[in-house]
């Protein structure tokens, strides 16, 4: 049922419009103290207050416009995780109180045949609104999750269990679903051989998940000090590919590869260690093209291939299974005050395995008036 006018007028008092962030003004300067306004709540609509907000390696991309097209002043961060403090008169999803979650996306068009099927991410009218660095649909800028709080129509917004550490939790809402979408997509499972190219942020959740499924995985690393790391998270084996008798002794035996790195890499060496009909599936970003050796598919009727985020019907389900099962990111807390230090760590990877922002620090520091 609708909430009176009444409710709704009491809802959306508590709702804050201006709101503290950290922000990228510019592709050459370093995140800063930044304020802006949110949106009160419209019908539809849920006002989050942050409490954590992950820190993914296509925030540093998108801040220093390497993939082109950003729109500055940018408030990064789509790993978001806090509490409903607001809620439209037509929200019927959410109550305030309720710990809820902001992925990727804030909205689509939701009339195409992706929307329509649940696959929000893939909208092709022109595609979804991202949670920051887009436009929503009445042009405005969106903004993200290195700030205060959000407000997000309820169809875009994800419940989380309290079973799990909430800071934990937060990287799930992109490391977490670009990992689980193509392996639930490419049905690994017990009797699967999978490898997992790179143990970082992206890594080390497709890892979580490949043995949470149930796959013979095996962990894919160029640093012989993450080979104890990545048998305590689930692998059965581990591989320095930079060793090619490591990596002869595993050709074509691979039902599926998950490449998670974002650095320009040689794939050539993986390809030649799929199967017959194996899929070697992206979902790191590297700024550069890579060189595919088409006869490494050819000989093998293999696929070379990409995934996005998932939707947030699958987004959900991550969820819930990562409720039932105890999965969470493994994390290094930090203060927004960190911000810039922690990109300069993640170019060298040296975090293990994702940043978390605690936005208390954002709420206690100095904020640009």
């Amino acid at each position: 049922m609708p909430r009176t006018a009444e409710y709704e007028a009491k809802q959306t008092k508590a709702a804050v419009t201006k709101t503290a962030a950290y922000a990228a003004l510019s592709a050459k300067t370093p995140i800063e103290p930044f304020q802006f306004e949110r949106r009160a709540p419209r019908p539809n609509d849920v006002a989050i207050e942050i409490l954590f907000c992950g820190v993914c390696h296509s925030d540093i991309h998108q801040a220093r416009d390497e993939w082109g097209g950003s729109i500055f002043p940018m408030v990064p961060g789509h790993e978001i995780v806090g509490r409903v403090t607001a809620v439209g008169s037509s929200v019927s999803k959410f109550e305030v109180g309720e710990l809820a979650g902001v992925g990727c996306m804030v909205d689509s068009c939701r009339v195409c045949e992706n929307c329509k099927e649940g696959e929000e991410q893939y909208c092709n009218n022109p595609g979804c609104t991202l949670t920051y660095n887009g436009r929503d649909k009445n042009g405005e800028v969106t903004q993200g999750g290195y700030s205060t709080g959000i407000v997000v129509d309820e169809n875009y917004v994800l419940h989380l269990s309290d079973k799990l550490d909430l800071a934990a939790t937060a990287p799930l809402l992109c490391a977490g679903i670009t990992t689980y979408s193509p392996l639930r997509h490419w049905n690994v499972g017990k009797g699967s051989k999978v490898g997992v190219m790179g143990l970082g942020g992206l890594g080390h959740m497709g890892l979580k998940f490949a043995h949470a499924f149930g796959a013979h995985v095996v962990q894919f690393t160029t640093s012989q000090n993450k080979v104890a790391d990545a048998k305590k998270l689930g692998a059965d084996d581990v591989v320095i590919s930079t060793d090619a008798t490591q990596m002869a002794a595993h050709a074509g035996t691979f039902d599926f590869i998950l490449d998670t790195i974002s650095a320009p890499h040689d794939i050539a060496s993986y390809l030649h260690l799929l199967k017959r009909d194996g899929v070697l599936c992206m979902v790191g970003a590297p700024d550069a093209p890579l060189s595919v050796p088409v006869f490494s598919l050819l000989g093998r009727r293999a696929s070379l291939a990409g995934s996005g985020i998932g939707g947030i019907r699958e987004t959900q389900e991550m969820l819930d299974f990562c409720a039932e099962h105890g999965i969470v990111s493994e994390i290094e807390m930090i203060p927004i005050q960190k911000i810039n230090e922690s990109y300069a760590r993640m170019l060298k990877n040296d975090v293990k395995y994702r940043f978390v922002i605690d936005t208390a620090s954002l709420k206690n520091g100095s904020v640009a008036g």
